[in-house]
């Protein structure tokens, strides 16, 4: 289960820090003045209520501060740090509104190849040096958004792990929520699906290899209930196999009786002729006299 949590920084008090007390975002970016987190300390930490954002968070600080706030109120150069459902997000406090700072809250991780300093670096698969310009951290790792140092924004977006690991390819809008599921899934990636259990259905019946689980009171290659339904009304278990041999589909009757037929019927005269011939054989007369004498009989009678 996800912790929502909150985090308000103010800048320490210290003279160092003059030039950026209560000044605006854009002052400092013409100053070139990196908004860093060893800068500041943390005053206050809590749980964040449902619905809370950063707009939410500082409307109910300006009505009233908690007990265990332990600096003044928010204000401009303030930073409200939002873990929302693992997902690490920095808010620049402006006069009006906010703005998203990226690099604020960092890893640290001394085998990290690639960090939010990261420059001139060279993906595997990509022409040309990459550098990183934003991050984002989600379940505790840190993922970086790189950009083409020759192309700048004319070229897609890259999302690299901290071992320089491509995340996610062709990025057009940031840490979109299109890229963030992304991200989600290379986390949280699917279980694989266990394939040493396969069924084999063959003319209604399962086949389950040997040393599959079986549910119990089932047994091996059983009809399934349908085809045995069709057995007990037709009392023939061809329904099954006829529909694949039945040459008009309305002829699907339980009967196979419209395949080829191997052994056509012998007719009743056929039949009486060589009766007549076996008999002639044995009296030792010729059939042609055996069938004028039992012409004769007939016509006695």
């Amino acid at each position: 289960m996800d912790v929502n949590q909150f985090a308000v920084y103010q800048l320490k008090n210290i003279p160092e820090n003059r030039q950026m007390r209560f000044r605006p975002y854009s002052a400092l970016q013409e100053k070139g003045i990196q908004i860093r987190c060893r800068d500041y300390e943390q005053v206050y930490l809590a749980q964040m209520q449902p619905g809370d954002g950063p707009e939410q968070i500082r409307k109910r600080f300006e009505r009233k501060l908690p007990r265990t706030f332990h600096g003044h109120s928010i204000s401009v150069s303030d930073v409200l740090v939002l873990n929302k459902a693992g997902i690490v997000t920095s808010y620049y406090v402006e006069k009006e509104g906010f703005a998203v700072i990226a690099g604020f809250i960092r890893r640290s991780s001394s085998g990290a190849l690639v960090s939010f300093d990261t420059a001139h670096f060279h993906i595997e698969g990509k022409e040309g040096s990459w550098l990183a310009f934003d991050s984002i951290i989600m379940d505790g790792r840190q993922f970086f958004l790189m950009e083409h140092e020759a192309y700048g924004k004319d070229a897609a977006w890259v999302v690299l792990d901290e071992d320089g690991k491509l995340i996610v390819d062709n990025v057009y809008q940031g840490f979109d929520q299109a890229v963030l599921q992304q991200i989600r899934d290379y986390l949280n990636p699917p279980e694989p699906v266990n394939e040493s259990v396969q069924h084999e259905i063959f003319f209604g019946q399962t086949s389950i290899p040997s040393g599959a689980d079986t549910p119990s009171g089932s047994r091996q290659g059983k009809p399934s209930l349908e085809n045995w339904q069709k057995y007990m009304e037709n009392g023939e278990y061809l329904r099954s196999i006829e529909g694949g041999e039945e040459q008009n589909y309305s002829f699907i009757d339980g009967n196979k009786n419209n395949g080829k037929k191997k052994n056509s019927r012998v007719s009743v005269l056929k039949k009486l002729r060589q009766k007549q011939a076996e008999i002639a054989k044995r009296s030792g007369k010729p059939a042609q006299q055996m069938e004028a004498a039992e012409d004769m009989e007939r016509r006695r009678k």
